[in-house]
């Protein structure tokens, strides 16, 4: 469920086809992404998933799966 909802913010933010976004997808490398798209991105992980991501935790973040694991443990 996480992936789904992470999938829409970022096909979103990154202007692509959710189809695109796997786990393994990075966001520098595969998607292109600046430190502000990124910035966005977390931006709309806290907003929809009602979670506030560390930033040493989101400097982290570089495939979509770090991502889905930030949720996963912010959200416990």
């Amino acid at each position: 469920m996480e992936f789904e909802k992470l999938q829409e913010i970022i096909a979103d933010v990154m202007n692509v086809s959710a189809d695109e976004i796997q786990p393994e997808t990075t966001f520098v490398d595969d998607l292109g992404a600046d430190s502000l798209d990124i910035f966005q991105i977390i931006m709309g992980i806290e907003e929809e998933f009602d979670i506030e991501i560390d930033s040493d935790d989101a400097e982290k973040i570089t495939t979509v799966q770090d991502a889905v694991d930030q949720i996963k443990k912010a959200v416990e």
